[in-house]
């Protein structure tokens, strides 16, 4: 694996992260009672973003390692997966 196509993944792997760690733990100004004039009522009260980017971080290298062990270590081939079409050799 190429260092470009692992930076390629691990961005893949990290943005997806993101999105799984983002509604974790948030409570909504409306949640708190406390909403500030100019902003909806599901507006975040804390983002604590810091703790969002650390663990989003965290998850993104467990991905990444999962994805670059299959694709080492060749775990799953792609005759494996059954609805891929299958090529023979000529």
């Amino acid at each position: 694996m190429s260092l470009s196509l692992a930076l390629a993944i691990y961005f893949i792997c990290w943005w997806i992260a993101l999105f799984i760690v983002l509604p974790v733990g948030v409570r909504t100004q409306g949640e708190e009672g406390r909403v500030e004039p100019g902003t909806p009522s599901s507006a975040p009260a804390a983002p604590r973003i810091l703790r969002t980017l650390i663990a989003t971080t965290l998850l993104g290298v467990v991905l990444f390692g999962a994805v670059f062990s299959i694709i080492v270590f060749e775990l799953i081939a792609l005759d494996d997966i059954p609805f891929l079409p299958r090529f023979e050799a000529p």
